[in-house]
Order: C-alpha cells, then structure tokens, then sequence
C-alpha cells in the first residue's frame, strides 16, 4: 500500500475535541420526517415495503446527500442529533429509520435469516440466549453477532456493508460507549513504527463467514486487512473472523509475525480512538473502508421495555468507492456506487433495497 491515498486521516483526540461532526437536526427536517411518516398511514405502508419515492424529504434529503459526501471524502463519521424516537411505537419508528435509509443508499441484509433492520440490544438478558443458527455455533460456539447482542464489550471492527448506521433508542445506565478510530491513522501509525509489520496486513489474511453462505461460497475467503486502490483506501476487518478461520482444519496456519501484526493493529486502535456516548435520538454513521468501531460493556436499566436499544442498518450508498480487484469474494462486486456487501440471500431484495 502506497503513500498516494486520498482518505483523510484523524485522531480519536482530535475528534473529541471537535464538533463539526455532529449535526442537529433542523425543526424542518423533523417536519419533513413527520410529513413522509403521515403520507405512509395514509397509504397504508409500513416498512420494508416502500422506497425514497414513498418518503419524499425535498430538503432534509439534500442534507442527507452531504452526509454520504462526508462519509465519502471526509473523516467518515457523521452523528445526526435530536430525532424524536420517543414519539413513535416501534413499528412506525422502523418505518422513519428505513425512510431515511433509502435516501442514504441501498439497504442490505445482516444475517442469512434476512434481518434488516438490526435490534443491538443484550438479548441474553432478555431472551435468555442468543438465536443463532447451528452453522454458526460450530465454528466458533457464538458468533460475533453473538457478542453484540450481550452487554459484553466488542472489539474493533468493521461490518460487511459500506455504511453501518445505528439509531439509538434508549441509552444504558452505564457503559455503552461506542468508540471509533480512524483505520487510515491506524494503518499510517503501523507503517512508522513497524513498516515489516505494516507489509504484512497488506497482504491476505483468512477469514470465516460464520457459517452464512447463501449457496455456492466458501466457507473461508483471504482478503488483505489494508488496501488501496484508485487513490482509496479500504480495511475490511474483524479479529473475530479470523480467529474463526482457524478453527477450520483446511485453512493455513497465521505465522508468529500475522498475529503480532493483529496485536499491534488492536492497541492502535485503542490508543488512538474516541469514545462517545449515544443520546436516544441520536444516528451514528460509519463508513466502514475507513473507520473502525467498537464498544464498551454496559449495565442496562431493570425491565423488559428499559434495557438499551439501537436500531441498526447496513447501506451501500450510491457514491461508495471502487474496490479492488478480487474484492468480489465479499463484497460481490467491486463497482462504486453499486448494491454491494451484506450477507447473500436467496430470495430477491426487498423494494427499499433497489431505491
């Protein structure tokens, strides 16, 4: 990986000491908000069954087009404050986040079981397990959505999509923070102390698909944790993954140096994050090429309706960035702009994913 990237690069204390990153919503944004949520009951609509034409926002939508700018060319962290969730049952709230996703980019699927809208919440509190599926179980006993949806901490990642945006509902009593780190300061922070090491996360690493394959895929597949092309960088990365990976008995062995390079990319990550605690009202949106993120554990309030709640969506928006060569082993196809990414279903797309 070259010196020529385009991406910016930032710090965790950097970021916290700023503030442009953060946007109030306007009253008339909320307005506009309102007015599509009305026009869907008239009709009888609800999510995922409409599209950005069925939830039109003539000026809030030309400020959701300079959050993808953002998120494109920018640092890749944008945070919208002060929807309203507090006003709507859950279903209608849904049907808010959705809208406004269509305007954000093609909405794409989390599991193979075809979840669309993500609820990040402790179900092993609530549920009493985590419902994954055998296939996933026998790689590594709990997947990784697993650990997201406990009150356990989360290591830094990135998700299968372009963007991850994430609604928060309700706020925990303690603990919760999300924490986000440039991937391109990591990645740059590497290249200065350990160039060796630096070479080494540029080249394949193996990772599992935990155990979601549509039909047709490998169960494993090796892409490089740092890459660029046409003057973009990309990261695509879960330590979770790959320790799957080796699990397998048919997958090479990480030499000595791999797992120090991973140990080295960990404390980078820490060190140079910023954490924030997410307000109910507030949308967080990662480009995932980018920006790393993670979580802190945290103490929900007593009671089925009180525990914290992030409502979650995976996006591919129509400025995302072209991907390298073999990049389609993920992502499905490397085109910019393209519905690409998520987890490969069957059946067909639902409307809101072809706006």
């Amino acid at each position: 990986m070259g010196a020529a990237t385009t991406t910016p690069a930032w710090l965790g204390a950097d970021l916290a000491a700023s503030t442009d990153w953060i946007r109030p919503l306007a009253p008339s944004a909320i307005a506009e908000c309102e007015a599509a949520l009305a026009g869907l009951r008239r009709r009888g609509r609800s999510w995922p069954d409409f599209g950005r034409e069925d939830f039109p926002l003539p000026t809030f939508g030309r400020d959701l087009e300079a959050v993808l700018d953002e998120l494109e060319t920018g640092r890749g962290v944008v945070l919208l404050r002060g929807f309203p969730v507090e006003r709507y049952p859950a279903d209608e709230l849904k049907s808010l986040y959705w809208g406004i996703g269509t305007h954000l980019g093609h909405i794409r699927y989390q599991n193979a079981r075809g979840e669309l809208i993500g609820e990040v919440r402790d179900e092993i509190a609530r549920y009493g397990e985590v419902r994954e599926g055998p296939a996933v179980d026998a790689v590594l006993g709990r997947s990784s959505r697993s650990k997201a949806r406990s009150s356990g901490p989360l290591r830094f990642h990135t998700d299968r999509c372009d963007v991850v945006s994430l609604l928060c509902v309700r706020a925990a009593r303690a603990g919760g923070l999300s924490k986000v780190v440039s991937a391109v300061s990591v990645a740059e922070a590497i290249r200065a102390r350990r160039p060796d090491l630096h070479a080494l996360l540029c080249a394949d690493y193996w990772r599992s698909r935990q155990g979601e394959e549509a039909g047709g895929e490998r169960q494993v597949y090796a892409l490089p944790v740092f890459a660029e092309h046409a003057g973009k960088f990309t990261t695509q990365y879960s330590r979770t993954f790959v320790e799957a990976a080796q699990k397998l008995p048919d997958v090479p062995r990480m030499s000595a140096a791999q797992d120090e390079a991973l140990d080295l990319h960990a404390a980078l990550c820490e060190e140079l994050s910023c954490a924030m605690e997410l307000r109910p009202g507030d949308l967080q949106l990662l480009n995932n090429h980018v920006v790393y993120h993670a979580r802190t554990a945290y103490e929900d309030v007593p009671g089925p309706e009180n525990d914290r709640l992030l409502l979650r969506l995976w996006l591919a928006p129509r400025n995302s960035r072209p991907l390298p060569p073999g990049f389609e082993v993920l992502w499905g196809t490397t085109a910019p702009g393209a519905p690409r990414g998520g987890i490969a279903q069957r059946g067909p797309s639902p409307r809101g994913g072809h706006t």
